[in-house]
């Protein structure tokens, strides 16, 4: 029986394997059908975790007394704090916390040991950045814990029941308003979106097209091709900052401590570097469909590492270093830092110099692979 006879008389069998050939041939679409899911599973799996804990935390004592240290000592059991280093003064304190560098600091005033000694309830203070609502969460359950283990060991030891009361004073974000949080995480989530999508499927198109291959044989380098390509995505960008910028404030009175410009000046080498990820992903495909889904690849680890979900705390060590690697994870620290905590380029001059090397050398690699995919 001749192969036209066979589809006449099961077209539907035969055009179900004409599919698996074509889906044969088609190896990187058929990889990513498989690939995406088991990776978006382990993904989910180990990121998502909303139980924070190990806040880094620093320790301002000012009692240097035995039961201040045993205090520090049961915070630190509770798994919720990790100790990071010390701090000498409230000014120290305050500028760790807000260049990110703690989450939490322990605060234990002079009279503290002096007020157990005489039966008086011990006050003791959690700072905590609740920029976060949920590390703030985990900092209130701790200090409840640590303050109900120690009085109850000072009432086995000293036969009477000195109280000792932990407070938690939350910065940044005092209602624990998941908004104030979310919004400024927004705004890098749909600018990695938009350059990574829409700039993958900006190229293909023009390949596709027969555009692209009109452009190569101008006298314009390749380089001044790229850079074309990548600075109208740069001033979308910008204006997809301001009007989130606008809209959180007026919707939900998210905060604007710090300044605007430098948030514009250190956002630009994080647009850049979305930009060249997306025309690096369209170097890799052949089509706006393989460009779809690869994005969305090198999206997903962007919402979900990146902090601005799920705090990083949370995650296993090998889900932050992923993270480590991703633009956003820098940018995320940024936007915080500048709307919630008002600190500005001396405090978040590193993440700006991460951010400033992901966008030349993304831009670079870009450039690369366009030349030797294109001639």
């Amino acid at each position: 029986m001749s192969l036209s006879q066979r589809v006449r008389r099961w077209p539907f069998w035969a055009m179900l394997w004409k599919e698996f050939i074509q889906m044969r041939r088609d190896k990187l679409t058929l990889g990513m059908m498989v690939g995406i899911p088991a990776i978006q599973l382990a993904m989910f799996g180990y990121a998502i975790q909303t139980e924070v804990r190990h806040l880094p935390t620093v320790v301002l004592d000012q009692s240097q007394s035995p039961e201040s240290r045993r205090l520090v000592q049961a915070m630190i059991n509770t798994g919720n704090f990790d100790l990071s280093g010390t701090v000498q003064d409230r000014n120290q304190m305050e500028a760790v916390i807000a260049r990110g560098d703690a989450k939490a600091a322990i605060v234990i005033p002079p009279d503290f040991e002096r007020d157990i000694k005489r039966g008086r309830t011990a006050i003791a203070q959690i700072v905590v950045d609740a920029a976060d609502p949920l590390a703030s969460s985990a900092a209130i359950s701790g200090a409840g814990l640590a303050g109900a283990v120690r009085s109850q060991a000072l009432a086995a030891t000293r036969g009477v029941t000195p109280a000792i009361e932990v407070r938690v004073r939350p910065w940044y974000n005092p209602t624990l308003r998941s908004a104030v949080y979310i919004v400024p995480g927004i705004i890098g989530v749909l600018l990695s979106v938009t350059m990574i999508i829409v700039a993958s499927i900006s190229l293909v198109r023009e390949r596709e097209r027969g555009t692209l291959e009109q452009l190569i044989v101008t006298p314009i380098s390749k380089t001044s091709l790229m850079m074309g390509k990548i600075l109208p995505f740069l001033l979308v960008g910008y204006v997809q900052i301001t009007v989130i910028l606008i809209l959180g404030r007026v919707l939900f009175n998210v905060p604007i401590r710090g300044s605007v410009p430098t948030l514009y000046l250190i956002a630009l080498p994080f647009v850049l570097a979305s930009v060249a990820i997306g025309l690096f992903v369209s170097t890799l495909v052949q089509n706006q469909a393989q460009a779809m889904q690869l994005g969305f690849l090198f999206l997903l680890p962007n919402i979900l590492l990146s902090g601005f979900m799920f705090p990083r705390e949370a995650m296993p060590e090998p889900a932050q270093w992923l993270g480590a690697a991703l633009p956003l994870t820098y940018f995320l620290r940024v936007m915080r830092g500048i709307l919630l905590r008002g600190v500005g380029l001396e405090s978040l001059w590193r993440e700006t110099l991460v951010l400033v090397g992901f966008s030349v050398g993304l831009i670079a690699l870009s450039v690369r692979r366009f030349r030797k995919t294109v001639e």
